[in-house]
């Protein structure tokens, strides 16, 4: 038996996660992502590289848009097979494939009536990917999974999923591929976590495989500690509060919302900052924390204790969730210092685009980036520089204040992916460095080669390598 892996998404970039194994006849997909830099949005609306309906079976190691996003779509084309994944990553994943579809139809109607007034001459056929009812046909096919718990794929073919530390299920994902009369392991691991992090477990170490898949987001950098980033999050609020403007979060609905959370809850209860009324302004993140907080059984120690003295993170008094689109609106409204906290986290749709608009050319306030960038999206834009940003049509000056917190990612960087590789006894037959911008994917695969000597390859776009 012959195994190959085709790499379909997220090599030498962050976004679009796709990897197909091949093994006698079977084809399991490890992740179907979205698209979201500028440069690459084009494949989301390219044929998959495969027939959808030749697939057998779909892993999902998270619910993060870039790793579950485009499994709607895949389904819409002709996949029936089973998508497994963990628990709380299928309640998350429904969550936020909903959430897609709709900003899609909205977006594609957006563009029909703006194409409309600017007296375009069409037809001008804007569709969406997929739309909710292609999310209610998908959702049916997602099979839960219990953590260190094997499954039988096909003959021959086993897979188990492990912590990955990375948000609320996320997975580590070990193949067991019987080749030539002999097995095969090949790691997964999808988007890596931090150890120490709040509210979720470390991510699992492992002594073998034959073949690793390691994501490299940050595989050139080394992150901020801890104390220096609550420190630094506790800085941005109180200096914006004393000059009486806004903290504006543009933040992911997954993990990162819910960490802002526990931390701006922490720096209260300590009396570091003050009581600020804080908008959680994102219905998909008001969604995903209602699973948290029926998953407590994923919590680590830390959350643990929190949720038992009656201080957690996702209730405290000056928090205020909003629901429906006016209740965002009256946000502008409101007189003194807030902290809104709202998706996208890359500023690609969403809430957050509003919000921007209404304080972004203010001196007074401050636009705090919390989460990873891509190539192409508004908030690298912003991140970078750009004096002037376009949003719904419209130009705005960028006067706020910009802040970066890179230590809050959810993303292992350069020396915690080596401490995880190094766990391992003995060399891997080959490792594999993924989802990460080429630079970053790079560097990191330069790293383990001169710290261990392995073989290391940064596979290119659909790139076909067979395992021996």
């Amino acid at each position: 038996m012959q195994l190959k892996l085709n790499f379909l998404g997220a090599v030498q970039n962050v976004t679009g996660s796709r990897h197909l194994l091949q093994a006698n006849g079977t084809r399991i997909l490890v992740d179907c992502g979205l698209y979201q830099e500028r440069q690459f949005k084009k494949r989301n609306w390219e044929p998959f590289e495969v027939p959808p309906k030749s697939i057998n079976a779909v892993l999902l190691t998270h619910a993060h848009l870039d790793h579950c996003g485009l499994l709607p779509k895949l389904a819409k084309e002709g996949f029936k097979g089973k998508i497994y994944g963990t628990s709380a990553t299928g309640e998350i994943a429904r969550i936020i494939w909903m959430d897609s579809a709709k900003i899609q139809e909205e977006d594609a109607e957006y563009k029909r009536r703006r194409h409309k007034k600017e007296g375009r001459k069409g037809p001008f056929p804007v569709k969406p990917l997929y739309t909710t009812e292609d999310v209610e046909v998908c959702y049916p096919l997602f099979s839960p999974v219990k953590y260190k718990q094997p499954i039988q794929i096909a003959d021959g073919l086993e897979a188990t999923f492990f912590d990955a530390g990375h948000v609320l299920g996320s997975s580590i994902i070990r193949i067991k591929a019987k080749a030539n009369g002999q097995q095969r392991t090949i790691l997964f691991s999808g988007d890596m976590g931090r150890p120490d992090r709040p509210i979720v477990q470390d991510p699992t170490s492992f002594e073998q495989a034959d073949y690793i898949l390691i994501e490299s987001t940050y595989g050139d950098r080394v992150h901020q500690e801890k104390k220096d980033t609550k420190k630094m999050i506790a800085d941005v609020i109180n200096s914006t509060k004393k000059a009486g403007g806004n903290i504006i979060i543009p933040s992911f609905a997954l993990e990162r919302s819910q960490e802002l959370l526990y931390y701006i809850n922490e720096l209260m209860l300590e009396g570091t900052i003050p009581r600020l009324t804080v908008f959680l302004d994102s219905p998909m993140a008001s969604k995903i924390t209602k699973v948290f907080q029926h998953h407590r059984e994923l919590f680590d120690e830390e959350m643990t204790e929190h949720v038992r003295h009656n201080e957690s993170p996702f209730n405290f008094p000056e928090l205020k969730i909003t629901g429906t689109a006016d209740e965002s609106k009256q946000i502008k409204h409101i007189t003194g210092t807030v902290i809104i906290i709202a998706g996208s986290g890359m500023c690609t749709g969403g809430r957050i685009k509003h919000h921007l608009i209404n304080n972004i050319s203010n001196p007074k306030n401050t636009i705090m980036f919390v989460g990873y960038q891509a190539e192409g999206t508004l908030g690298r834009l912003i991140i970078n520089g750009k004096k002037e940003i376009r949003i719904h049509g419209q130009n705005h000056q960028v006067k706020a204040r910009i802040t970066r917190i890179n230590g809050f990612s959810a993303h292992a960087d350069r020396n915690e992916l080596f401490t995880w590789l190094s766990k391992l006894k003995k060399p891997p037959r080959k490792v594999f460095v993924v989802h990460g911008e080429t630079k970053s994917a790079h560097q990191f695969g330069d790293y383990i080669r001169e710290k261990t000597g392995w073989q290391v390859v940064v596979p290119a776009y659909q790139d076909e390598i067979v395992l021996d």
